[in-house]
């Protein structure tokens, strides 16, 4: 074997076995087709044998690509660790992490979890599409990002979904309501008030609509928006009360916004991590990704 090799060509041998794609493994590394295969190549005359057997629509490792493959794969994760542990680099290295989350878990969990991770890995950069629950899934599913925080994706068969977390509804209303004080309600304790909810096209308002509904609730809703954090704007202007998971709400007390838990029933909806099935995370995302569980414990 000659040592002629590039890290990257490393990375593209672990990126077409991975994805089982050259297209897909040359999306990732932000090369074109005619590059990628010219590293494999390369790789390959390194190491003097050829280590992926390629049709037109099958990829897979030769024998001795399958007995390469584990050497390689510890030999980039033990690089890639040890960039990440180095904290004196001030961000010279372009290690990134990129993630979909819902907006309710990117508006005021999310900044939490991105600040901690810094304070660690001060070079690692973030790329975070906010996204709401479908695009987030498909932008998983299509390899767009590395995994995804979202609401729902256990019956998708491309994807895995790891619950972490059940996140209630609850009222938010203004400090000077006369709701505020209460300790909890009812979802009966609701009528009369005017309500800003999300638009049908939402997942939370699927979740709530379907355990409401079972519950044999109904809700009249005063203002519909897009968006949580309209209702929130909304709410802060004395227009109307809101009801929204507790996640997306302020998670220090606000010095406007107050929330008061909602039973008769209680309805939550889960938290989790989506990833793609057979995918693999770069070290970074890997990192941040156990991060994100240990902070979801205290949650």
């Amino acid at each position: 074997m000659r040592n002629n090799f590039e890290f990257l060509d490393l990375k593209a041998f672990l990126a077409v076995l991975d994805l089982g794609s050259f297209n897909e493994a040359a999306r990732q590394l932000n090369l074109s087709q005619p590059a990628l295969s010219r590293r494999i190549k390369g790789f390959e005359a390194s190491v003097g044998a050829q280590l992926i057997e390629r049709t037109t629509r099958h990829v897979a490792p030769t024998q001795v690509g399958r007995e390469l493959l584990p050497l390689v794969r510890r030999l980039v994760d033990e690089f890639e660790e040890s960039i990440l542990s180095i904290s004196d680099l001030g961000g010279r290295h372009r290690a990134q992490v990129t993630i979909a989350s819902v907006p309710t878990a990117a508006f005021y969990f999310l900044p939490r979890v991105v600040q901690s991770f810094n304070e660690k890995f001060p070079g690692i950069r973030f790329r975070i599409l906010d996204l709401s629950a479908n695009e987030g899934l498909d932008a998983v599913a299509n390899g767009e990002v590395e995994f995804g925080i979202n609401i729902t994706g256990a019956a998708r068969p491309d994807l895995s979904f790891t619950p972490l977390v059940d996140d209630p509804f609850v009222l938010a209303c203004r400090r000077d309501h006369p709701l505020a004080t209460s300790k909890q309600l009812t979802w009966a304790d609701l009528t009369g008030h005017p309500l800003i909810g999300v638009s049908k096209t939402s997942g939370n308002r699927a979740v709530l609509d379907r355990a409401l509904t079972t519950a044999q609730v109904q809700l009249n809703w005063f203002y519909e928006v897009n968006h949580l954090s309209t209702s929130l704007g909304l709410v802060e202007a004395g227009l109307g009360i809101s009801v929204m998971p507790r996640l997306a709400t302020p998670q220090v007390e606000h010095p406007v916004i107050a929330t008061v838990p909602l039973t008769a029933p209680t309805v939550s909806r889960t938290i989790g991590l989506v990833e793609r099935r057979g995918g693999r995370l770069s070290p970074a995302a890997i990192r941040f990704r156990e991060m994100l569980v240990q902070e979801w414990t205290t949650y």
